[in-house]
Order: structure tokens, then C-alpha cells, then sequence
């Protein structure tokens, strides 16, 4: 998921992003996705030719390009190393298939067309004809199986994609196998019900240009794909079979793309697309730069957040900009606690053993829901602009269980909150301070990126909410590079206010297989041993946990809908009832768009540029 942002005075500007710059680099970091939802097309771009943001809008370039903004720069240019949601990859690489933005259904992308068996275990794609690569090469099915094959499927490859191949409890995955210049036949271990819709986001990358990386070896014996194409890497020589190209990066200040000329598609008079020649994407980490930014005319889309929503809505007419509601947001907005027991390769333990008995009592984490003022949250930070969250799937979704049907809910009530914890052995002092079993008093530090205004919000209240039950609770402001690297990595965190979600879960639940199995590459509330990495010990996974393994394994096999709705169903109630996370509040999906930016076609699950190539903008406007 990328977010669009804002920005203050060009002074200003340019010493924070100088600052901006420094900690970047002292904080070079591998981390996560987000996956992916992380890719969607929500994010764009603009050109940029290294001036300041003032000139980007010359008469020169306007109407040829599109200035949009992120709030982290990318972390690497190596597609299935990258584990950030900010990155370039929506905008230079595709899958066989692609998911239409408004409906979620799946439509043709570098593959014309695809045929499933009888039996559901083989899966024939066709490339379209005449495909190339952005530098001139053609792109054939030796390209697919070469990513396939060699790269997702490589366990040399410490891939998070990885997870999306692995097939049934038996740690099995598809084969894939060239049938001639412009077909690819996998073949499934057992019927597998999301695996077309996998293919999505699993981009093909160019094996003419990459497959030495992945055949030779550096002195550790590991394949130098790992070092191939970081961000320090000319953006000239990343090769994509996007609608765009990079063509220059910055470091903590901009991306620049320009548009593919072998990129496939074309309208229905035969033009290429997509229409728009230039792409910039400004790297601006503050909400608050971002919103000034949009205001003051230098970017031509900005994420609409409750707290501004009112002041953008006054001033659209004369902005010459339209406010898109696309209804709540996908994903979900949460806390938690870090419940992993387990101990790093020194054998120190992840989180302190005092506070890890804490987070593993479910009357703890059952009391701390009770004690949590959504509906402050919803009116205060949100503005009225969003719902009560209490399901891992929005109320959309054809698989949310409501409350009415018997998914389990923790109102506001701070006094049963109370009891609770006097009841599973707490006491209060003299002061009205929570202690544990031995004394000890109830505190510990709650993690947020700094890139999210509301996100930050949210902490600050529950940081409040929860002092209202004794519990002392410090803030802790991190840039999400960094959090990412603590939740997934080095693990030594113990409260997270967060959120997850992949574009098309709520179509196809098992896209968040990734999050809530036990073994998934992004459970961070309960990280198990992942490839790649140094060992770890007294990892253990609870009872619960392996249940929901075995509730989304036996949905992913399921084909009758009445019975996956059961399943899933089934998955929330556990969810609900051992709260793993806590859900806060679904906002709405609001985006501010310059008029001059036509044919958008705004959704929750796309955003407003999931249809990028055929977007134009308008001089006259």
C-alpha cells in the first residue's frame, strides 16, 4: 500500500530531506512488504530532472507527466528481495495476469489468455505475442519459467513470494515447464484455488539479464542475485516490462520514470499506451509536507486523511481538484503484542521473559480490548469519516462474519477491564499503577511509523486509554524501514500499532495466509524461523495458531463458496477470541486528484491508478 503525502516551505524541504538523506543511509535496510499490498498502483509518479519541485511544472513538460508522492524511498530495486511497500515495481514489471481495480476480477496482462484443467492441477498460460522487455528483448515463456523456477522458487532465494507458491501443509509447490515459445504449463500438487490470482503479483523478471546473477556464487557459496540491482544500481539498467522505466533516482528525494516504448498495450485506435510520458515520484515521509505540498499545486494527487478532509473539501473548486470516496479502506488497522518466546543466535530472548508473560496471558490482552475507546478513535482521529473494525475482513467482504452471526466484540469498558486483570492475578498499588504476579509494575513501549499522522494518533490514545487501567505504556516513532526491520528481523518489540492488508484479500482470503500463518513470512506478532536468516530457538507456535493453518489450508482446497464462507468464518472467531491483534477503525478511502487528471476510475481496492496506462492529463485544465 503506498501512501501520498505532503510538504512544507522548499527550505524547509530541503533541510529535512538533507536529514532525511543522512538517516536513510544509516538505516539501509532489507525489510518487508507489505506486500504486496504493497504494489498496488496507489502511488505515482512524475519527472523530475534533478531541479527543484518547482520547476517539474514548466510549460515545457505540463501535460506530459504526473507528480505524485511516497513517504519512504525505495529499499531495493530487486523485486523479489523487497519487502517494503514503498517501491517502483507497480510501475515497471507485470504478471501473466492482472486484477481489474473496480471489480477485483482477473483480467489478461503479459498473458493473452489461460486455461485450467479438469482436475485443477494444471494451469496453461499463452503470452501475447511480440512482447519485449524495456530494453529491446523479446519476453518469452523462458522468461517465465526462468522467475519461476530460479528465483521464486529457488530455496537459495530468500523470497517472501516464496509463500505464495507453497501449496497444502506438506511444504510442496508448483512445477513449471515451457511448452513452446509462448506457453507455460504449471502443474499443481492438489487443487490450489488462488494460484491464477497469485500470478497477479508475482511479476516476470528478465532472464537475460539476470540469470548469471542467479548461476554464480559469492565467497559465502550464496548466489550473487542477493547483491544484484540495490538501490544503488543506475536506474537506466533496470530492466522492466511495465508501462514505464526508471530513468533516475535520488536518494530521499525522487524517483523518475519515463514511459516504456515496448510496453504492450495499446487502445482500440491502435495508440500506445499508457498516454502519459513522465512519471515523478517525490519521496516526502511527512504527512503534513505532503498535504502542503498538494495544496500549494506541486503534486497532483494527495492520500485525503480525516483530520484534512474538511479543509481539502473547502478548497477543491478553486484547487481545481476532485475529492474520490471509494467507501472504507481495505486491510486492517490494529495493535499487538509481540508473543513470540523465542531467543535470538545469542540466545537472548526476543522480549523481556517479565513482559512476555504479560502478552501471553489472554486475560491480559482480552482486559487491554476491553480498555480501548474505539469510538473516540473513530470520531476524534477519523473524523466520523470510518467504522468500528472487528474482523480481519472489511464488512464487504463476502466472507466477514458480523457480530449478529456471533463474531465475538470487546466494547468500551475500562471497569470489566479492570476486573479482568484482578482476576488472572494483577493487583493495584497505592498509586493505582498495574503490577503482575511478582511486583512488578506493567509497562512496556508501543512501536508506530512516523510516515502516518493517524497511525501515531491511534498510539497516542491507546498510550492514554491504557493509563486509565494502570498500565504505563511509552511511545516509540520510528520510520517504517525501521519498524519493519524490528517486527520482522530482530524482533525486540513488545506493542505495535499497525496495519495489513493485500489488494484482493477480501476476494480471496488466503492472501493473507502470509500474516496470520504460523509459519508466514509476515507474522510478526508471533515471527517464526524464516530462510535466509540466523537461527532461532524455543520458537513455539500456539494451539490456536496451527488451527488457523489448518482453517485457511483447508479454504485454499475448498471450491464450494457456502463452505469457505464457513471455514473462514470459523478463522475470525479465533481470531476474536485469542486477539492475536486488537482491530481498531476502518477509515475511509478518500484521494484528492487534480482535475486535470482524466479518467479515473477510483475504488477501495484499486485506488486511482490502478488503470495508470490509460490515464491522460489535460493541458486546459
Amino acid at each position: 500500500m503506498l501512501y501520498l503525502f505532503r510538504c512544507d516551505s522548499v527550505s524547509q524541504q530541503q533541510q529535512g530531506l538533507r536529514w532525511a538523506s543522512f538517516l536513510k543511509r544509516a538505516y539501509k535496510l532489507a525489510t518487508m512488504w507489505s506486500l504486496l499490498v504493497v504494489l498496488s498502483l496507489s502511488c505515482l509518479l512524475l519527472l523530475v530532472t534533478g531541479c527543484s519541485p518547482n520547476q517539474l511544472n514548466t510549460q515545457a513538460t505540463k501535460g506530459t507527466q504526473l507528480i505524485l508522492a511516497t513517504s519512504d524511498e525505495p529499499s531495493t530495486f530487486n523485486y523479489p528481495l523487497n519487502q517494503s511497500p514503498y517501491g517502483v515495481f507497480s510501475f515497471i514489471y507485470e504478471g501473466l495476469v492482472t486484477e481489474n481495480g473496480l471489480t477485483g476480477s482477473l483480467e489478461p496482462a503479459l498473458a493473452e489468455s489461460w486455461e485450467i484443467s479438469s482436475d485443477r492441477q494444471r494451469i496453461t498460460f499463452t503470452l501475447r505475442e511480440g512482447l519485449k522487455w524495456s530494453d529491446g528483448q523479446p519476453l518469452t515463456a523462458d522468461d517465465v519459467v526462468f522467475t519461476y523456477q530460479d528465483i521464486y522458487l529457488n530455496p537459495k532465494i530468500p523470497t517472501v513470494y516464496r509463500d505464495f507458491l507453497r501449496i497444502g501443509n506438506t511444504d510442496t509447490f508448483p512445477s513449471v515447464r515451457k511448452l513452446d515459445e509462448r506457453q507455460v504449463e504449471f502443474t499443481l500438487p492438489e487443487p490450489f484455488a488462488p494460484f491464477v490470482r497469485y500470478t497477479a503479483r508475482l511479476v516476470i523478471l528478465p532472464a537475460h539479464t539476470l540469470r548469471s546473477s542467479v548461476v554464480s556464487t559469492d565467497a559465502n557459496g550464496n548466489p550473487q542475485f542477493l547483491a544484484t540491482w540495490g538501490t544503488d544500481t543506475e536506474p537506466q539498467k533496470i530492466v522492466g516490462n511495465g508501462p514505464y522505466r526508471m530513468v533516475n533516482y535520488t536518494p530521499a528525494e525522487r524517483v523518475i520514470f519515463q514511459r516504456n516504448p515496448y510496453y504492450w498495450r495499446s487502445d482500440a485506435q491502435g495508440n500506445p499506451q499508457p498516454y502519459i510520458e513522465r512519471l515523478v515520484l517525490q519521496i516526502i515521509e511527512s504527512t503534513d509536507n505532503q498535504l502542503l505540498r498538494f495544496r500549494s499545486g506541486e503534486l497532483d494527487s494527495v492520500e485525503v486523511t480525516s483530520e484534512v478532509f474538511r479543509l481539502l473539501k473547502r478548497e477543491s473548486k478553486r484547487g481545481k481538484y476532485t475529492i474520490y470516496n471509494g467507501g472504507s479502506k481495505t486491510g486492517t488497522r490494529f495493535v499487538g503484542f509481540n508473543l513470540n518466546q523465542a531467543r535470538n543466535q545469542q540466545g537472548k530472548p526476543f522480549v523481556d521473559p517479565i513482559k512476555s508473560r504479560w502478552f501471553n496471558n489472554l486475560a491480559f490482552r482480552q482486559a487491554v480490548a476491553y480498555a480501548l475507546d474505539r469510538e473516540r478513535m473513530k470520531n476524534n482521529i477519523y473524523q466520523g469519516l470510518g467504522e468500528l473494525q472487528h474482523s480481519p475482513f472489511s464488512v464487504t467482504s463476502p466472507y466477514y462474519l458480523s457480530p449478529e452471526e456471533g463474531l465475538k466484540v470487546y466494547q468500551y469498558d475500562p471497569q470489566k477491564a479492570k476486573q479482568l486483570l484482578l482476576d488472572a492475578g494483577f493487583k493495584y498499588n497505592s498509586q493505582q499503577q498495574l503490577l503482575d504476579w511478582d511486583g512488578n509494575q506493567v509497562k512496556f513501549t508501543i512501536l508506530v511509523k512516523s510516515e502516518e499522522k493517524s497511525r501515531v494518533d491511534l498510539a497516542v490514545q491507546i498510550k492514554q486509554d491504557l493509563s486509565q487501567i494502570g498500565i504505563k505504556a511509552d511511545l516509540q516513532v520510528l520510520s517504517f524501514n525501521v519498524v519493519l526491520k524490528k517486527l520482522l528481523r530482530s524482533r525486540d518489540w513488545d506493542c505495535y500499532v499497525g496495519a495489513f492488508g493485500v489488494s484482493g484479500s477480501d476476494l480471496e482470503p488466503y492472501l493473507l495466509f502470509l500474516f496470520w500463518s504460523s509459519g508466514g513470512s509476515f507474522h510478526q506478532f508471533n515471527q517464526g524461523p524464516q530462510p535466509g536468516e540466523p537461527p532461532i530457538s524455543d520458537w513455539v507456535a500456539a494451539d490456536w495458531e496451527r488451527e488457523i493453518d489448518n482453517l485457511f489450508l483447508a479454504g485454499v482446497q475448498e471450491l464450494d463458496e457456502g463452505k469457505r464462507q464457513e471455514i473462514y468464518g470459523k478463522f475470525q472467531q479465533i481470531v476474536a477470541e485469542q486477539l492475536p491483534v486488537f482491530f481498531l477503525v476502518n477509515p475511509l478511502s478518500l484521494q484528492a486528484v487534480r482535475n486535470h487528471v482524466q479518467n479515473v476510475k477510483f475504488s477501495a481496492l484499486g485506488g486511482a491508478f490502478w488503470n495508470l496506462y490509460e490515464l491522460q492529463v489535460s493541458i486546459d485544465n
